[in-house]
């Protein structure tokens, strides 16, 4: 039977099992400390742990529930995917993407996905199981590790080891990798918990984004949670016929009990809201389009999102030449909603989700 990873422990859970074992409670703090803080791979290297100590949490616990099987980076080095192996040999995906001033790392909350949107790679690999807390919690830690020991390798000497965790751990994480988070809410709450505590990384709340395709009852039970967590809605489409077509599931959530959802999300936190709006040429990049998505959108505190579709993740559709993307662009604009044109990243890795995993697959 797997052991269970000690990142799948609050901080009380370990103080509780600590004190079982006669160890002091501040044992605690200092396990916490090397597993979310420190670039190390086991639990032989927290030097200031007893050897017994060490010997017990490596026969009871994992130090990590993912384990890294095949890598690649862009050629500009912004971007890495990381395939990752599970304990059941299941596998999934993780991106960091290195911008002026953030470093966001993207992970995955399911094992596949049920969906089956014709805009991810991941939805043709079918849902196999939800993630757990560690298993999505281990994602970031395994990127800030890494970020850590590149930082420390290049400081000058004499460096305090401490500022290097602070200063270059990473600064952003979104759940927008494979499967639907909010399905697997509970575990994917939990992770944010343990990203924030400040007993164990720390992140700020405004700097965690879940990305949905858009269940209203998880909206809102997510508008209801304290932290200030962002929600992003992959919404790609104006109206119910067109986003049928590339969210499947449109049908059991249409935009007429959608958009009210995220309209009372909005009221509910204060927060603004996020639609991601994948323009595809020929398909949803019209002018009268954007002017349908504004209609729909109107009075809405809301930024859109607009991204060109990936054409390695989905062959059959082709990403708008640029005017194109410029016009709907603007004409959102001219009607008063805030977007952005989306910087796309990693298309020479086949960095969009679920795209690694199915390449490794082919190859097995």
């Amino acid at each position: 039977m797997p052991k269970i990873a000690i990142t799948e422990l609050s901080p009380k859970d370990l103080r509780d099992i600590l004190s079982d074992w006669g160890e002091p409670q501040y044992r605690a703090r200092q396990i916490l400390d090397w597993v979310y803080h420190k670039p190390i791979s086991d639990f032989s290297a927290m030097s200031n742990l007893p050897p017994n100590l060490r010997e017990r949490l490596d026969s009871e616990f994992s130090f990590q529930s993912v384990l890294p099987v095949t890598e690649v980076t862009s050629r500009d080095g912004t971007t890495t995917k990381v395939l990752f192996r599970l304990s059941d040999g299941r596998s999934i995906e993780s991106v960091l993407m290195m911008y002026d001033k953030r470093r966001t790392v993207c992970v995955s909350s399911q094992v596949g996905c049920a969906f089956g949107c014709p805009l991810c790679a991941t939805g043709a690999s079918g849902f196999e199981r939800n993630l757990t807390p560690a298993e999505i919690t281990d994602q970031v830690l395994f990127f800030s590790r890494r970020l850590i020991s590149q930082q420390s390798a290049v400081s000058s000497p004499g460096r305090d080891e401490g500022l290097l965790t602070i200063d270059y751990r990473p600064s952003n994480v979104v759940f927008m990798g494979m499967g639907e988070p909010l399905v697997n809410f509970e575990a994917v709450w939990r992770a944010v918990e343990n990203l924030i505590s400040p007993d164990l990384l720390g992140l700020g709340a405004r700097h965690l984004t879940i990305s949905t395709i858009g269940i209203p009852s998880a909206i809102k039970k997510l508008s209801q949670k304290k932290l200030q967590v962002g929600l992003a809605v992959s919404l790609h489409a104006p109206n119910n016929e067109l986003r049928d077509l590339l969210a499947p599931p449109n049908r059991m959530y249409p935009l007429e009990v959608l958009i009210p959802a995220c309209r009372s999300y909005v009221e509910a936190t204060r927060r603004r809201i996020t639609f991601e709006y994948t323009l595809i040429r020929s398909v949803n990049d019209s002018v009268p389009l954007a002017i349908e998505l504004a209609d729909l959108l109107r009075g809405l505190n809301c930024h859109v999102d607009l991204i060109p579709v990936n054409p390695a993740a989905c062959p059959e559709f082709k990403p708008p030449h640029r005017a194109r993307v410029q016009a709907f662009h603007e004409t959102l604009t001219r009607h008063h909603v805030p977007n952005t044109i989306r910087l796309r990243r990693g298309l020479d890795i086949h960095a969009g989700c679920g795209q690694l995993r199915a390449q490794v697959r082919k190859t097995d």
